[in-house]
């Protein structure tokens, strides 16, 4: 059974295995330049990498975050479904071939195979992208680059990605079975799983490991402020901690309670000549602060990126324990 699961699966898995030699030469080549020019230059190496090493950064991590979604649509939904439209799946349950241990096969063959994908491309990756990674958590300016626990670069470093393609695998699988029809499994899987992408980063995953909490003054010569939502908004920036990321943020009074920005910050900062001077917007600020106003900042340091790593991973993997548990339970009650 092993072997005829294989058999079936070789062809996907020659072509990334393919594509992940392909890229992995790629990186091999260029990477030991950028360690030479970070033990030179520390964190201001952002400012010194070239243009084509910027386009490989970018596409090492759009390579990362793509491998669970392509593995769930074209490994996970077509798995199941596929021998459900043919009605092959009767001819193997015959051999003596129970539908449980059918189904035991095809997911642990592919799950292995998914998570080695996912993770020797994460690997890869996180190791070419390190001495990016290090400039901007050691201060480098982030303008260009992202933070290791920005959402966008966290799903593409570390152990993640292969439970983010554990769980994409499954979760096609768990379609499949439902749905019984290969191209809208492949839809509702791309669809799902990236309702999921979105959700985790929003939702849980500020939330799985201790924030810490900061207040800083609103100042002109105080933490860098961006003005939102037509003066209604102040969002503070934490340069002082670098790598951080920002989950939540609010304006306290001068009594340290959540307030709302006071009207009278946009009466200041309206012009009838166009937008507001630097100098105008700084008063405006000064202003602001000698009330008594202060921004309330919670974010994640740098230094819980292992701990966020490994409590999603959990989750992830969690999930796809729970999804194989619907599997065998739907493909012995339902699936005829």
């Amino acid at each position: 059974m092993i072997w005829l699961t294989w058999r079936q699966f070789r062809t996907q898995a020659a072509v990334m295995s393919a594509a992940v030699a392909a890229l992995a030469a790629l990186l091999a080549v260029t990477g030991p330049h950028l360690a030479d020019l970070y033990r030179t230059a520390g964190s201001s190496l952002v400012d010194q990498v070239s243009s084509s090493d910027q386009t490989l950064y970018y596409t090492g991590l759009l390579v990362v975050l793509a491998v669970p979604a392509v593995i769930g649509m074209f490994w996970g939904a077509p798995l199941i479904s596929r021998e459900l439209e043919t009605g092959t799946n009767c001819l193997a349950w015959n051999q003596g071939v129970t539908r449980t241990r059918w189904l035991a096969v095809k997911l642990g063959v592919g799950a292995v195979a998914a998570m080695t994908a996912a993770g020797l491309t994460s690997l890869a990756v996180s190791w070419w992208s390190s001495p990016i990674d290090r400039a901007v958590d050691g201060g480098g300016a982030t303008d260009t680059y992202f933070a290791r626990l920005d959402p966008v670069a966290f799903a593409a470093r570390g152990v993640v990605p292969m439970a983010h393609a554990a769980f994409a695998f499954v979760l096609g699988v768990a379609l499949g079975l439902v749905i019984r029809r290969t191209l809208p499994a492949m839809a509702a899987t791309l669809a799902l799983y990236a309702a999921v992408q979105i959700a985790v980063p929003i939702w849980i995953r500020p939330h799985l490991a201790a924030a810490d909490r900061t207040t800083v003054p609103i100042a002109p010569d105080g933490a860098p402020i961006s003005i939102q939502d037509g003066a209604k908004q102040i969002v503070a920036h934490l340069e002082d901690v670098p790598g951080a990321w920002v989950t939540s943020q609010q304006t306290l009074d001068a009594a340290g309670q959540p307030a709302a920005v006071p009207s009278s910050f946009a009466d200041c900062l309206r012009t009838e000549a166009g937008p507001p001077t630097l100098q105008q917007v700084d008063r405006c600020v000064a202003d602001l602060g000698a009330l008594g106003y202060q921004q309330q900042v919670t974010y994640q340091p740098a230094g819980n990126f292992w701990s966020l790593q490994w409590a999603e991973t959990g989750l992830y993997l969690g999930l796809a324990l729970a999804l194989t548990g619907f599997c065998a339970w739907w493909i012995r009650r339902r699936v005829t």
